[in-house]
């Protein structure tokens, strides 16, 4: 068993804590008050609210924070801060006055450094160790793959002397998945924010941390596995996977990676040695908008499926080598084979993207008589002709003729997105199919449901097309149940 991690939660307005779940709030070892967000706040009124050690940030501007006050009034408040704080932040570049390092043990001193990738980490943590502190902070930033991967590096190559005392991290939508592997490499701290308001770009939620990767709790692992898209911090694979992997007693985890460009990660992250350093050799990833049929190019053998429709949602490493496979089709599959729909239905698919053309094929073999609809209409033809499957322009939809349809445009991300069809000219016993899936209700299922329809929305096709990603990254099947309340978030 890998030592568990000490969660610090970063608290960016005072009310948060009136809404803040009491079973949240034990698992955390430190409430970190970003004073330049929130202000100055009572210590003795926080710990009357919050059991564990209190931190005071005042992250300047220069950092990353909205601290722009002067040098006179950033050291007043620091020392008020020494008098009833368990733990303050100093940031190297600005807080080593002696009139704050006298008032300040070197024991409740956090010594911290935020800035820009490609910096020396080595000689600006030697600087923190000259100084003493209790703990040491480093965050570069990471825009590109690759970039996220100096921190990790750096507590690999520290003494464990030195990394039991050293947070090191890449801030980032691109580091985000840094700040969950650091502590299994030494790093005594996982930050983690009070609400879904981050408190750093890439930062999650103390929920997310608790829900998604079963935190404070780290067993040890021995693989690990992920979702690889652009934007990725949205998704619910990780809750599923992870989840999954404590009931099974899998000793693996599935962390986020978010890559702007497919190539850039694969030779960065796949192809480079970090996880092999890790002990837990990257040996799986899902796949999601915008990478699925590049992933096709970063495979060394395609199933037939995943070649039929130009698209992968799943990569599997065996013997060395990369494998292409496409889940997505079981995505539609399922739902409809759990209500007993007779697969021979009149089926539609609007949309001709790669999740379009998983669910039209796969329903094709199924038996179903689909027809495919796109908004550009040569693409679409294309598409149909390929799949052998029939082809409709929108304007020549008549919707009452299909018992099932279904959402594989990119409609529905967004509050404010049209719908991509229109529901009332649907047949009363129509059943939609929306694969857009987010922690909301999409425009189209509450449509949809405002009209008496049976909808099957996104999270349930995450959850059917993840049984079999399950079943190839680890030979073991998915608890289905304990996964459909995990993803519709009930507790552990």
């Amino acid at each position: 068993m890998a030592q568990d991690a000490a969660l610090v939660a970063s608290l960016v307005a005072p009310e948060e804590l009136d809404s803040w779940p009491a079973h949240y709030a034990e698992r955390v070892a430190w409430l970190e008050v970003r004073a330049d967000l929130v202000g100055d706040l009572d210590p003795e009124h926080l710990r009357s609210r919050f059991a564990g050690g209190l931190l005071y940030t005042l992250r300047s501007r220069a950092e990353g924070g909205a601290f722009a006050g002067d040098e006179g009034e950033r050291s007043r408040r620091l020392i008020v801060a020494a008098r009833g704080y368990d733990l303050v932040d100093l940031e190297l570049e600005r807080d080593l006055a002696p009139a704050i390092l006298e008032r300040l043990p070197a024991d409740r001193r956090l010594l911290s450094w935020h800035g820009a990738s490609g910096t020396d980490l080595v000689a600006r943590l030697g600087r923190m160790a000259g100084c003493g502190g209790r703990f040491f902070k480093l965050v570069p930033g990471a825009a590109d793959s690759g970039d996220e991967l100096e921190p990790v590096r750096l507590l690999l190559d520290l003494p464990r002397e030195l990394g039991s005392k050293t947070v090191a991290f890449a801030t980032g939508e691109v580091g985000a998945w840094t700040r969950l592997v650091s502590s299994r490499v030494g790093a005594p701290l996982i930050y983690g924010s009070v609400s879904a308001t981050p408190a750093a770009p890439g930062q999650p939620s103390i929920a997310r941390l608790i829900g998604d990767f079963g935190l404070p709790v780290q067993p040890a692992i021995e693989r690990s596995f992920g979702i690889v898209g652009w934007p990725v911090a949205h998704s619910l694979s990780p809750r599923l996977h992870n989840g999954a992997y404590r009931d099974l007693g899998i000793a693996a985890a599935f962390l986020p990676f978010a890559a702007e460009k497919l190539g850039d990660f694969w030779w960065e992250v796949v192809e480079g040695e970090i996880f092999e350093r890790l002990g837990a050799p990257l040996s799986g990833l899902a796949v999601t908008s915008p990478h699925k049929q590049a992933a096709i190019d970063c495979a060394g053998a395609i199933s037939p499926r995943a070649l039929a429709i130009e698209s992968a949602n799943t990569l599997v490493r065996r013997d060395g080598v990369w494998e292409a496979e496409s889940t997505d089709p079981e995505g539609v599959l399922g739902p409809l084979r759990l209500r007993d729909i007779a697969l021979e239905a009149p089926v539609l698919v609007v949309g001709c993207g790669g999740a379009g053309r998983a669910a039209a094929l796969g329903l094709r073999e199924a038996g179903a008589a689909v027809t495919l609809s796109n908004r550009t209409v040569e693409r679409g033809r294309a598409a149909a002709k390929r799949l052998r499957v029939d082809f409709a322009a929108a304007a020549e939809l008549d919707l009452s003729r299909f018992r099932v349809v279904i959402n594989a445009t990119a409609l529905g991300h967004r509050a404010d997105d049209p719908l991509p069809f229109a529901p009332e000219e649907l047949r009363p016993d129509a059943i939609i199919i929306d694969l857009v899936y987010d922690q909301r209700t999409t425009p189209l299922v509450a449509a949809s449901r405002g009209l008496g329809l049976e909808v099957v929305d996104g999270v349930e096709v995450l959850l059917h097309q993840a049984v079999e990603q399950f079943r190839l990254m680890t030979g073991q099947r998915l608890p289905l149940e304990r996964g459909a309340r995990r993803l519709r978030g009930g507790r552990e």
